[in-house]
C-alpha cells in the first residue's frame, strides 16, 4: 500500500489517501482506490458488542450469584455470637490455704498480651509462616487460595492451607472444627466480617491470645511461660519462631516433647522471615544455629495429685459458669511439699531394695480438712492417684474398728483374751511370728497386732457390729460380713481410711474428708461456700478414752514405735496385708491425722514392709516438723468406769514375736506413759493382772441392762 499527499486549491496539506494494486485501483500510476464499504465498519462493531455484552453479563450474574452465596452463609450463621468478640473460655485458679496459688487453668488474669507490648519479630513469625499477605489482603487472600489448590492438585493430596489468619481466626472464635464446605465458606464471610469491624493489629493480637500451643497452652502468653518460664515480651527471635512452628502442628512439633521437629519447623520460619524482610539472613542464620530449648522440669510435683483430685469434685459446687472461678482450698503449702519429699525420699532411698514401687499419704486435721496429699511416687510417671482412688486391703490398720466394737459392749483395755491357735471352719488365723503369748489385755494385743485376739472379738461381737462400726466412722466402701474382716481383708482406699480415724482425735465427730472451702468468680461472687455442723457425735467419751489408751501403746511400746516423737501425745495403728502386699500407718495427735500407704500397683508381695516400717518412717518425717511450734494436748476421752492405768508392753512379749513386726530396740515407752499421765502398773505379774481386770469387766458387763 503506498500513500500521495494532495493539496487543494488554496495549496493546503488535504488528508491522506489510501493507494492499493487491488484490481479497480490505479496501482503505482496513481489511480485513486475506491474507500471501503460501510457495512464491513458495521459487521466489526456487531461482533464486538455481543463479546463485550457477554463479559459484563457473566460478572453481573457472578456478583449477583456471590453476593446472594454470601448472603445465604450469612443467614445460617448465628448472628448474636457475631455482634462481639466471644469471651476466652473461662479459667480456674486454685488457692491454697494462704492465698498462694497453688495452680491456673485455662485462661485467666495476666495470661493476655498486647501486640504494641511485643517484639516486631514475635508477630512477625506468625505472619511470615502462616499469612505472608496479612497486611495486604481484606481476610482472603485469593493469590495464597490458588497457590495451595495448585499445590494440594500436583501433590495429590491435602499438603497446603489457603487460609489466611483472619480465617483461622474466625474459625477459632466463631466456628466448629467440622471439615465442609459449608463451614469453609462461613470461615470466609466471618473472615470479611472480622476485617471490617478491626484493625489488622486488633485480628493479630486476637489471633496470639487464642491459637492453642499445644501443652495445655492457648494463647502465646501461657506458651511463652509453659515452654519458656518468660513472659511473651521477653521471647528471643528464636523462640518466637518455635512457637510460632508450634501451632500448625502442637503435638508434632512441640518443644517438650519433640524438640527436633521443633527445631526443624523453626528454622522453617526463620527462613521464611528472611524471605519476607522481617529479619536479614544473617539474623535468621544465627537463630537457626542456635535453636531455643525449652525450659522444662523432670519432676512435676504431687501436688498436681492434689489440683486433679479438686478439679474432679468441682462440678458438684459449680454446675455451669460463663466466668473464671477462683477456687479457694484447705491445702497447706509446706506441709504438702514436706509430705511430697518424705515420700520421694524414703521411696528413693529404700523402695527398691525392699521391693515398694508406691506410696500414698494424706494429711488433714479434726474437721476433716485436707492439708496435703500424695497420690503416688512421681506424678510425671503416673497420675493414677493411690490416695484417692487405690482400693487396698487394710491389714492390721483395720482393728481399731473391731476394738471399738468391743469397748462398745462392754470391754476395756484391761479385758483378758486368751492369745492361742484357732481355727474358723477350714481358716486358721495365725500371728506375725506364729507364736502366742496366752493371757493378755487388749490393750497388750492391739499394740502387738495380735490377730487371733482381733478374730476372737469378732466372733463373740459379730462381723455385722464391726462393719457398722467402720461406716459409722467414715468407711464408704463394702465390707465383708464374715469374721476375715477381723483383720482387714476388705479394700479401702487412704483417703477413707484415714478420715475413719478423725473421730479418736476430735472427741468423736465423724468427719468427710474435703479440700474445697469457696469458690467465686474472677469478679468476687461467691458461688459456693463450705457451711454447716457436719456430723453427730458417734463416739462417747469412755470409749475415745479407752482407743486412745490403746492406740497410743501402739506408738510408745508397740509396733508403731518408728512414728513417735517427744513432747506431743501421739496414737495409731500399723497394719499390713495378706503377703506383705501393703502396708499401713494411720496416726494422730489432737492436732492433725495422716495415713500412710506404700505398696505396688501390681499388687504384688513387697520384701516383707511392714506398717511400722516405711509408712511409720515417712509419718514421722512430715508429723514431727508439722508440730512445731503447736501447743501440745492430750488425747480426747475420759473414762467413766474404774479401769488401770496404762501398761507396757513387756520385753518377754516382744521376745515371744507377737508383734506384727519386730521392735526397734531402745524404746522404753512405759516411762514416757508414766510422765505424761502419772502411775501405771509396771511390769508387775501379767497373768495377775489380767485376770482382776477381766473380773472387772464381766461384772461391768452383768450390770449393763
Amino acid at each position: 500500500m503506498g500513500r500521495s499527499v494532495r493539496k487543494d486549491r488554496g495549496g493546503q496539506r488535504a488528508e491522506p489517501q489510501l493507494f492499493s494494486a487491488a484490481k479497480g485501483g490505479k496501482g503505482r500510476a496513481g489511480k485513486e482506490a475506491s474507500p471501503p464499504p460501510r457495512g464491513s465498519r458495521r459487521r466489526r462493531r456487531s461482533l464486538l458488542w455481543p463479546v463485550i455484552r457477554f463479559g459484563l453479563t457473566l460478572a453481573v450474574i457472578g456478583t449477583l450469584g456471590l453476593a446472594g452465596m454470601f448472603g445465604y452463609v450469612w443467614m445460617t450463621l448465628d448472628k448474636q455470637g457475631l455482634l462481639q468478640i466471644p469471651d476466652r473460655d473461662p479459667g480456674i485458679m486454685i488457692l491454697a490455704n494462704d492465698g498462694s496459688v497453688l495452680a491456673e487453668q485455662g485462661s485467666f488474669n495476666g495470661d493476655e498480651v498486647r501486640i504494641a507490648d511485643l517484639p516486631d519479630y514475635v508477630p512477625n513469625a506468625f505472619i511470615a509462616i502462616e499469612d505472608r499477605r496479612f497486611r495486604s489482603h481484606y481476610g482472603v487472600d485469593p493469590i495464597g487460595l490458588a497457590r495451595a489448590i495448585y499445590t494440594n492438585y500436583r501433590s495429590g493430596r491435602v499438603v497446603q492451607g489457603g487460609s489466611t489468619l483472619s480465617q483461622q481466626l474466625a474459625k477459632n472464635l466463631f466456628l466448629s472444627p467440622d471439615r465442609t464446605l459449608q463451614r469453609k465458606l462461613q470461615e470466609l464471610v466471618l473472615a470479611l466480617w472480622l476485617e471490617k469491624h478491626y484493625s489488622k493489629d486488633d485480628i493479630l493480637q486476637l489471633y496470639l491470645n487464642r491459637v492453642y500451643f499445644g501443652s495445655g497452652a492457648t494463647g502465646i502468653e501461657k506458651a511463652a511461660q509453659v515452654y519458656y518460664r518468660k513472659s511473651a515480651a521477653e521471647l528471643s527471635l528464636a523462640e518466637a519462631a518455635t512457637l510460632a512452628g508450634v501451632v500448625k502442628a502442637p503435638s508434632a512439633a512441640n518443644p517438650i516433647s519433640n524438640p527436633r521437629a521443633a527445631s526443624d519447623r523453626a528454622g522453617l520460619v526463620l527462613e521464611s522471615m528472611a524471605d519476607a524482610g522481617f529479619i536479614t539472613p544473617e539474623e535468621a542464620a544465627a537463630a537457626i544455629s542456635n535453636p531455643a530449648a525449652a525450659k522444662t522440669d523432670s519432676y512435676m510435683s504431687a501436688k498436681n495429685f492434689v489440683i486433679d483430685w479438686i478439679g474432679e469434685q468441682l462440678p458438684e459446687f459449680v454446675r455451669d459458669y460463663q466466668q473464671s472461678l477462683v477456687v479457694e482450698t484447705t491445702i497447706d503449702p509446706a506441709l504438702q511439699n514436706s509430705a511430697e519429699l518424705a515420700v520421694a525420699k524414703e521411696l528413693g532411698a529404700q523402695g527398691t531394695k525392699l521391693k515398694v514401687s508406691q506410696g500414698a499419704m494424706v494429711v488433714m486435721d479434726g474437721s476433716g480438712a485436707v492439708l496435703a496429699m500424695v497420690g503416688g511416687k512421681s506424678y510425671k510417671k503416673s497420675q493414677f492417684n493411690r490416695a484417692t482412688k487405690a482400693k487396698r486391703q487394710p491389714g492390721s490398720a483395720f482393728k481399731p474398728f473391731v476394738y471399738l466394737a468391743a469397748l462398745e459392749h462392754g470391754f476395756t483395755p484391761d479385758t483378758v483374751e486368751v492369745d492361742e491357735p484357732i481355727r474358723v471352719g477350714n481358716w486358721q488365723p495365725e500371728n506375725y511370728r506364729k507364736k502366742y503369748l496366752g493371757p493378755v489385755a487388749l490393750e497388750t494385743a492391739l499394740a502387738l497386732s495380735l490377730n487371733t485376739i482381733s478374730v476372737k472379738l469378732v466372733l463373740q461381737l459379730g462381723p455385722q457390729a464391726v462393719v457398722a462400726v467402720a461406716h459409722r466412722l467414715g468407711i464408704v466402701s463394702p465390707l465383708k460380713d464374715d469374721a476375715s474382716i477381723a483383720l482387714g481383708t476388705s479394700e479401702v482406699t487412704p483417703l477413707e481410711l484415714t478420715a475413719a480415724f478423725v473421730p479418736f482425735s476430735n472427741g468423736g465427730y465423724p468427719v468427710t474428708a474435703y479440700a474445697v472451702t469457696r469458690v467465686k468468680t474472677r469478679d468476687g461472687r461467691v458461688i459456693y461456700e463450705r457451711n454447716g455442723s457436719g456430723f453427730p457425735r458417734t463416739v462417747g467419751d469412755n470409749e475415745l478414752w479407752g482407743m486412745n489408751r490403746m492406740m497410743r501403746l501402739v506408738v510408745t511400746d508397740g509396733t508403731g514405735t518408728r512414728a513417735g516423737f517427744p513432747g506431743f501425745d501421739i496414737a495409731g495403728k500399723t497394719g499390713t496385708s495378706q503377703d506383705y502386699r501393703d502396708a499401713w500407718f494411720i496416726g494422730y495427735t489432737s492436732d492433725l491425722i495422716a495415713g500412710v500407704w506404700v505398696g505396688n500397683d501390681d499388687n504384688s508381695p513387697t520384701g516383707k514392709v511392714t506398717g511400722g516400717l516405711l509408712p511409720a518412717m515417712i509419718w514421722r518425717d512430715v508429723m514431727e516438723p508439722a508440730h512445731r511450734g503447736l501447743t501440745p494436748r492430750p488425747l480426747p476421752g475420759t473414762p467413766q468406769v474404774a479401769m488401770s492405768g496404762p501398761a507396757t508392753v513387756t520385753d518377754a512379749q516382744y521376745d515371744m514375736g507377737a508383734a506384727e513386726e519386730p521392735a526397734p530396740p531402745g524404746i522404753n515407752a512405759g516411762n514416757f506413759l508414766e510422765r505424761l499421765f502419772g502411775g501405771g502398773q509396771g511390769s508387775g505379774n501379767p497373768k495377775k493382772k489380767h485376770n482382776s481386770a477381766r473380773e472387772r469387766a464381766m461384772r461391768d458387763k452383768l450390770d449393763e441392762p
